[in-house]
């Protein structure tokens, strides 16, 4: 028997404000900004959360965690994640991979990318190969080329038997 295959989509943004650090794929990176959000304002994790859930036909990030909630005020998205993954993988699913891109005129991910991809393994309880990161700039164009917002994206592959 085939298993069955979901490809899920997830995007986020969010705007860039003076003040680190940068809490980014659920760890802090030293800088001197920091993004703006109801919750920790983790764009990366948060395009995640939104992968795994649609993949599952399981809704989204606003739906499991509503910003009218003052539960999700500062909330760690971590967490979410780790939520919304409980509830995904409750209903049979398995992740293939995570393949994920950051646009952000800075900072530069290489440094961080390893400790990045072991993190959101470690929330998903995954082998850190299964992750991928790529950051890309916007070449000075746009509001992610003016160091305006930072955007993320995230696709995953869930299967189930």
């Amino acid at each position: 028997m085939l298993p069955e295959l979901r490809i899920g989509l997830g995007h986020d943004t969010h705007r860039i404000a003076s003040g680190g650090p940068l809490r980014l794929g659920g760890i802090d990176i030293d800088v001197d900004f920091h993004l703006e959000g109801h919750s920790d304002a983790d764009v990366l994790l948060h395009a995640i959360t939104d992968s795994l859930l649609g993949a599952s036909n399981l809704g989204d990030i606003g739906e499991l965690f509503p910003d009218t909630l003052a539960e999700n005020k500062g909330r760690d998205s971590g967490q979410m994640l780790a939520l919304a993954w409980r509830k995904v993988h409750a209903t049979g699913w398995q992740v293939a991979n995570i393949d994920c891109v950051v646009l952000a005129e800075r900072p530069k991910l290489l440094p961080h990318r390893a400790a990045i991809c072991q993190r959101i393994a470690a929330i998903l309880e995954l082998a850190p190969e299964r992750i991928s990161l790529k950051g890309k700039t916007g070449e000075k164009s746009g509001d992610v080329g003016t160091g305006k917002i930072m955007q993320a994206i995230a696709t995953c592959l869930l299967w189930r038997t």
